[in-house]
C-alpha cells in the first residue's frame, strides 16, 4: 500500500513562508495542489525601544531548518519519500532589513522589521530635499517616503552601528531583505552562497525602478546606498541555486517572492482587475492591473506583482497596505493578558457580539494606507462602564475589517471598478466571526479557499513552475479548481454606513499624538551604546 502511494504521489514542491510572527515550510502535490504536511515555528520579536521592532536573523534561518526537518520527517510517518521533493520556493515578510558579513556569515546588527518607526526623522529629513514638483522617489519606486521601507532602515544602520559603517568601508557588507538572507545561507553562505533577491522584494526597498527593474543609481545617491552591497535581482521564477545543507539538499531554490506577491499568485489572480486581501501581522490587498503600472490618488502603492520566469513579462498591483492587523491580537494577548490564545478572541467577541460603542484603532506603527500618517497612535474610543473585555476584543476584530474597508474604497477609486467580492487568505480567516464581520462592513461578498496557506502555495507555484524544474503548470486549464466558502453580508446597508463612519471619526481622532519634539522620536537621534563608534 505504501509503495504504491509513493507511486501515485509523483513530483512534489516545498515552500519557505517566513512571516513576522512565524516560519512555516509547507509540501504541496505539484498536480493537485494539496498541501500534505507543514510544521510551523513561532519567531521571537523584540521591542528594544518605543516603537522599535526587530527580530535575530539566526533565529529566522535557524527556525527555516528546523521547519525543513520537522516536515521532512512527518512526511516519512506518512510514508511518503522526501526525494520526491523537486524544487523549493521562498516568500517572506517584505522590507524587513539585514545586513551580514559575508566572510564570517554573521548578521552585523538585528533585522529592522518593516514595522519599526526608529527612522521617523530620517525620512523626515530626506523628505525635505525631495522637490515638490518632481517627487522622482515615488515615481521610480511607486512608493510614499516611509518608515515601512528598506532604504531609510539601511540608511539608519550605515548612520548608526558602527560594525555595519566598518563592513561597509572593508568591503565586506552585504545588504538584504529576508528572502535575500535565507537564500545566501541555504544556498551555502560563506561557501559560494549566491546573493540574490526577486522583482516583488526589490521593489519593496525604494532603491528599485519599477520601470526598467533595475537598482537606479539615483535613488542610491539619495539615499547615501553603496551599490555594491545590494543583491542580484532576479524573476520570481528560476533557479537561484541549489540546498546545501539538511534533508533537503541537492534540491533547487526556484522561486522566490514577497508575502503578498506570493498570495496573490496563490489565490490565481492572473487576471487585470483580480484581488485578494491577505490577513496577516498587517493587512495587505492587492489588485493585478496587468502590464501596466497603474498609480494611485488615494493613497494606495505601486508594486512588482511577480515577474515568473527570466523571459516572462513582468506584471504589477496597486496595494493597499495596512500594518496592524493580527499584531493587535498578539497585542491583545501578549501586552494585554486578556487572552491566552489568539484562537480565544473569537470565543471573546462571539459571548458579546457587538462592540457596544467601542472602537479600536490600532496604529501601533503610525497610519500606513490610504492616510500615511506617521504621526498617528493607537486608541481605544467610545468607553463606559458598560464595556468589558469581550467588548474591546469585538472592537479589535472590527478594526482589521474597517481598515479592510478603507483600502478597498481607495482601490475601487483608483480602478474606477468596484470589486464585486473579495477574495481573502491568511491565518486571521479561519476566524469565522471576523469573516461574517468582514462581509458586513464592505457590504459585499467575502470569499475564502478552503485551503487558508495561499502564501506558501504562491511560492510552491513559482518555483515548480521554473525553467529546470518544470513541475508545475501555470496555465490556465491546468490549475486546480479551489473549493471557497462564502460569506455574505446579513446586516442593512445603512447600519454598514453608520458603523464606518464613526470608526472614520475615531480614526482622526488617533492623528497628531507624536510631534517630532516627542522623546520617542528624539531617541532615534541617540547611538545605540553597544555599537558606539571607537574614537
Amino acid at each position: 500500500m505504501a509503495a504504491s502511494k509513493k507511486a501515485v504521489l509523483g513530483p512534489l514542491v516545498g515552500a519557505v513562508d517566513q512571516g513576522t510572527s512565524s516560519t512555516r515550510f509547507l509540501v504541496f502535490n505539484s498536480k493537485t495542489a494539496e498541501l500534505l504536511s507543514h510544521h510551523q515555528v513561532e519567531i521571537k520579536q523584540e521591542f528594544p525601544r518605543e516603537g522599535w521592532v526587530e527580530q535575530d536573523p539566526k533565529e529566522i534561518l535557524h527556525s527555516v531548518y528546523e521547519c525543513i526537518e520537522k516536515t521532512c520527517e512527518k512526511l516519512g510517518q506518512l510514508n511518503i519519500d522526501i526525494s520526491n521533493i523537486k524544487a523549493i520556493g521562498v516568500s517572506n515578510q517584505r522590507e524587513t532589513t539585514v545586513v551580514w558579513d559575508k566572510i564570517t556569515g554573521e548578521p552585523l546588527y538585528n533585522a529592522v522589521v518593516w514595522l519599526d518607526l526608529r527612522t521617523q526623522s530620517t525620512v523626515e529629513s530626506l523628505s525635505k530635499r525631495i522637490p515638490g514638483n518632481n517627487n522622482f522617489v515615488k515615481s521610480k519606486t511607486g512608493l510614499p517616503l516611509s518608515t515601512y521601507f528598506s532604504a531609510v532602515k539601511l540608511r539608519w544602520l550605515l548612520d548608526n552601528v558602527r560594525k555595519v559603517q566598518k563592513a561597509v568601508e572593508e568591503k565586506r557588507a552585504l545588504f538584504g531583505t529576508i528572502d535575500s538572507w535565507l537564500i545566501w545561507s541555504l544556498t551555502g553562505g560563506v561557501n559560494g552562497g549566491v546573493h540574490c533577491t526577486d522583482v516583488t522584494n526589490a521593489s519593496r526597498t525604494m532603491l528599485f525602478n519599477i520601470h526598467s527593474l533595475e537598482w537606479d543609481k539615483q535613488l542610491c545617491e539619495f539615499f547615501g546606498i553603496p551599490m555594491e552591497i545590494l543583491p542580484n535581482v532576479r524573476s520570481s521564477s528560476e533557479i537561484y541555486g541549489l540546498m546545501k545543507a539538511g534533508a533537503l539538499e541537492g534540491v533547487p531554490i526556484s522561486g522566490c517572492l514577497g508575502d503578498q506577491s506570493a498570495a496573490l499568485v496563490g489565490q490565481m489572480c492572473f487576471q487585470i482587475g483580480q484581488a485578494k486581501n491577505t490577513y496577516g501581522t498587517g493587512c495587505f490587498l492587492l489588485c493585478n492591473t496587468g502590464h501596466k503600472c497603474v498609480f494611485s490618488d488615494h493613497g494606495l502603492l505601486t508594486t512588482v506583482a511577480y515577474k515568473l520566469g527570466r523571459d516572462k513579462p513582468v506584471y504589477y498591483a496597486l496595494e493597499g497596505s495596512v500594518a496592524i492587523a493580527g499584531a493587535v491580537i498578539r497585542w491583545l494577548r501578549d501586552n494585554l493578558g486578556i487572552i491566552k490564545t489568539s484562537e480565544e478572541i473569537e470565543k471573546l467577541a462571539k459571548e458579546v457580539g457587538t462592540s457596544y460603542g467601542c472602537y479600536f484603532v490600532p496604529a501601533f506603527s503610525g497610519l500606513y494606507a490610504p492616510y500615511w500618517e506617521p504621526s498617528a497612535r493607537g486608541i481605544i474610543c467610545g468607553l463606559t462602564q458598560f464595556t468589558n473585555k469581550c467588548h474591546i476584543a469585538f472592537a479589535a476584530l472590527e478594526a482589521v475589517c474597517f481598515q479592510t474597508r478603507e483600502i478597498l474604497d481607495a482601490m475601487n477609486r483608483d480602478c474606477g471598478i468596484p470589486l464585486s467580492h473579495l477574495q481573502v487568505d491568511g491565518g486571521m480567516t479561519s476566524n469565522k466571526i471576523l469573516m461574517q464581520l468582514q462581509a458586513d462592513i464592505l457590504y459585499i461578498p467575502v470569499v475564502k479557499p478552503s485551503m487558508p496557506e495561499t502564501t506558501a502555495l504562491g511560492a510552491a507555484m513559482a518555483a515548480g513552475a521554473a525553467e529546470g524544474v518544470g513541475v508545475w503548470s501555470l496555465e490556465p486549464e491546468d490549475l486546480s479548481a479551489v473549493t471557497m466558502e462564502r460569506f455574505e453580508p446579513q446586516i442593512n446597508a445603512e447600519e454598514s454606513e453608520i458603523r464606518y463612519s464613526t470608526w472614520k471619526k475615531a480614526v482622526m481622532k488617533s492623528m497628531g499624538w507624536v510631534t517630532t519634539q516627542s522623546p520617542e522620536s528624539e531617541l532615534t537621534n541617540e547611538i545605540i551604546p553597544a555599537f558606539q563608534p571607537q574614537s
